[in-house]
């Protein structure tokens, strides 16, 4: 490996591992994608339903936590991002979103050229295979990426979808077509039932190819920099730390870990650099600013029935059933990703466009944070789709190392409270549909008591979470503060360095974001061999 290649690929989530099978197409061109985590290829990260043991796993999870959050009671959030070959797409919940026509239309009106709608969609549809037989205006055939329906969805997801009538929510079969407005259950990646991860799609069918070179479990400490341009990364591999060159190297390692890299290898804001006790090799003052993420409340009911999924003596034959279930036909539980069905709605806040997200569970969700509980029920996971509030990421000088702070500030903007709220109002006008009456239970929480706006408020600041949706930290644009340049995805002031992953988003898509990370990694590669 003491030659240089021709491009470092840092990350094999959802936009490395399309890049480094584009960039590897041609045989004389050396490829190397690096990768902190190591295997993907344990069953806990195959089979759908072990995501419960991925989240929180160090073994496949950075675990990161945020710093304290002052309009939520002070609390901490979890930040939950994958750290093996696939990157978040080896422990996310598999749904496939796009995002809305007006979020691309969006990001050309905020000097993104290039980046509408009309420009991304020939794109999605580039690297999709759909096997469901979507409308071909919106959706690939002969793609890379699997996009199928559930195996096996409970009966609860589409009794929920069923419910949606109580609240004018309309049943919506492609969340990805002409409009988001509705439910409906998700389409997944997933291949007969099993994970299909960025890099089963685009990596695992070209892994033999000799111009490219994969290294799992090796983490990169920084990027070489010499005259603003960018010649390797150090990088630290079984305990040693080496020096790999190459003509170019592109950041796919995520909205947290890209802009860390960048931090630690002096390309930042100045001041915070030299505070840091890191000397500053470019001062670009975007870099780790305009952190993006969608606050979720929750809604969770216990009930007595056993017709959703659940630990309990009364669905212990299911529990023994299962393993013989999914290995023979790919059926039963274990094929759930929990979160099976949802869909998008307006507040009385929204515009044209959905400004909630819904993900409904059919199982109890725990009231204490617990993966598993015991019991059964059903829960209702509430996202702000457009979120004005906006964080941070920094690095600190911390006794012998440095370390990260996430700061999202969630509900800095109180409009996002206020979106909230109502949401989760919307939420409850589901769940009181007579379609629940069978399987009617307690509302644990927020609780029947927890009414007014104030009570759901004060329940939102001890509780809400996130979706793990992080996007914006090196946003492409043309402003003061933007990082890429749109038309290259190359870094301001600097040569041989692009970033291309969810971290360049100029604002947060409205929906999940896997998909779109993966069309970003198309589309670096296009400039890149264009």
């Amino acid at each position: 490996m003491n030659e240089p290649f021709d491009y470092i690929v840092v990350g094999s989530g959802s936009a490395g591992c399309v890049l480094a099978n584009r960039l590897s197409a041609d045989p004389a061109t050396r490829v190397c994608l690096i990768e902190a985590g190591g295997s993907d290829q344990s069953l806990r990260v195959k089979v759908p339903a072990g995501i419960l043991s991925l989240y929180g796993n160090p073994n496949y999870d950075y675990c990161y936590v945020g710093v304290p959050q002052p309009q939520l009671n002070g609390r901490r959030i979890p930040v939950n991002r994958g750290k093996a070959l696939g990157g978040s797409t080896s422990i996310n919940s598999m749904v496939y979103i796009r995002g809305s026509a007006a979020d691309y239309d969006e990001w050309a009106r905020l000097g993104c050229n290039g980046w509408s709608y009309d420009d991304v969609l020939p794109v999605f549809k580039r690297l999709e295979r759909n096997l469901i037989g979507q409308d071909s205006h919106y959706h690939g055939s002969d793609g890379d990426l699997l996009v199928d329906n559930p195996r096996d969805p409970n009966e609860l997801s589409r009794m929920f979808v069923a419910a949606g009538r109580a609240a004018n929510l309309p049943e919506n079969s492609d969340f990805n077509g002409e409009s988001q407005f509705g439910l409906g259950v998700y389409n997944v990646t997933q291949d007969r039932g099993q994970r299909f991860s960025a890099f089963t799609a685009f990596v695992r069918p070209v892994i033999n190819r000799p111009n490219l070179t994969i290294l799992s479990e090796c983490q990169v400490k920084s990027i070489v920099v010499a005259d603003k341009r960018a010649t390797g990364v150090r990088v630290l591999r079984e305990g040693v730390e080496t020096t790999l060159s190459a003509r170019e190297v592109v950041l796919s390692a995520g909205a947290i870990n890209s802009p860390q890299i960048l931090l630690e290898s002096g390309i930042g804001p100045a001041e915070e650099l030299s505070r840091a006790g890191i000397a500053p090799a470019h001062d670009l003052p975007g870099i780790g600013k305009n952190l993006q993420d969608h606050v979720d409340g929750m809604i969770t009911v216990r009930s007595s029935s056993t017709r959703g999924l659940g630990l309990s003596l009364a669905n212990l034959p299911r529990i023994l059933a299962a393993p013989y279930r999914y290995l023979a036909r790919r059926k039963g539980m274990l094929t759930t990703n929990y979160v099976e069905a949802g869909g998008f709605a307006r507040t009385r806040y929204a515009g044209e466009e959905p400004d909630i997200q819904f993900h409904f569970v059919p199982g109890y969700r725990s009231h204490r944070g617990r993966l598993v509980e015991y019991g059964h029920g059903y829960a209702i996971h509430t996202c702000v789709l457009r979120p004005k509030s906006v964080g941070e990421i920094t690095l600190s000088r911390d006794g012998s190392r440095r370390a990260i702070h996430i700061d999202h500030r969630f509900f800095s903007d109180e409009q996002d409270a206020r979106v909230l709220v109502e949401g989760i109002k919307i939420a409850r006008s589901i769940f009181a549909s007579s379609v629940f009456d069978p399987l009617r239970g307690a509302e644990i929480l927020p609780g029947k008591d927890v009414r007014s706006d104030d009570e759901i408020l004060a329940y939102l600041r001890a509780e809400a979470l996130t979706v793990y949706h992080p996007v914006g930290t090196c946003k492409m644009g043309n402003d003061a503060m933007a990082v890429v340049d749109p038309r290259t995805l190359k870094v301001r002031g600097m040569e041989g360095l692009r970033v291309a992953d969810a971290s360049v988003m100029p604002r947060l898509i409205s929906g999940n974001t896997n998909a779109p990370t993966m069309m970003i990694g198309q589309r670096a590669a296009d400039m890149i061999l264009g």
